[in-house]
């Protein structure tokens, strides 16, 4: 008989979540107030804590779910059957199609992480960097052995380029834009693996 009951409660709590994680995305972690995020779910401050204790809780929430998503997909890439070309470019898709599916929790951790790092709670976001690190220099060093990436890239170099060069997109791109996410990860892939002059150049 509960059933009914928690249904809209757990609406109401994943709801509460994305009006937080749009403001935490545009005014910044330490900006934004509980009072802030009860403003615009339309409700009083107070009974924000019926579903959070805090806004700490609320962006754990939302970058561990987040989070999960993600590095289960890119675990499913390193474990699948493609070839090490075919799986860089899975990878890059992936994460494009994060920055389009998931803008708000991306830009949290862009923009907050470091802050967040100085709470005990928040060091898994370390062990993400890490894991972050991982997948890329694998998928890196995967292609260097099977000779479709050059024996003479500096890994640590190229993985800090792809990461960059990826993650800062959510800066810019707009869902709905000239553009798709797909679009702009083939272009970028492109110019990844073909660079960006002619062969004559």
């Amino acid at each position: 008989m509960t059933a009914p009951a928690t249904e809209p409660t757990n609406s109401r709590r994943s709801e509460l979540l994305a009006i937080a994680a749009g403001l935490f995305a545009e005014k910044g972690f330490k900006n934004t107030t509980v009072r802030d995020i009860a403003d615009a779910a339309g409700i009083l401050s107070g009974s924000l804590y019926h579903h959070f204790d805090s806004k700490e809780s609320m962006v754990d929430e939302i970058l561990r779910t987040f989070q999960e998503e993600l590095f289960g997909q890119y675990d499913e890439i390193l474990a699948g059957g493609l070839d090490p070309a075919a799986k860089l470019e899975q990878a890059v898709l992936v994460s494009f199609e994060a920055i389009d599916k998931h803008r708000d929790e991306v830009a949290i951790f862009q923009n907050d992480a470091a802050y967040l790092l100085t709470f005990d709670r928040f060091s898994y976001l370390a062990d993400r960097n890490q894991q972050s690190r991982e997948v890329w220099l694998t998928l890196l060093q995967n292609g260097i052995d099977a000779g479709v990436l050059r024996a003479d890239l500096d890994l640590e170099l190229t993985y800090r380029f792809i990461r960059d060069t990826v993650w800062v997109a959510v800066s810019w791109y707009r869902p709905g834009g000239r553009r798709t996410h797909t679009e702009i990860a083939r272009q970028y892939l492109s110019i990844l693996f073909e660079g960006i002059a002619t062969p004559a150049g």
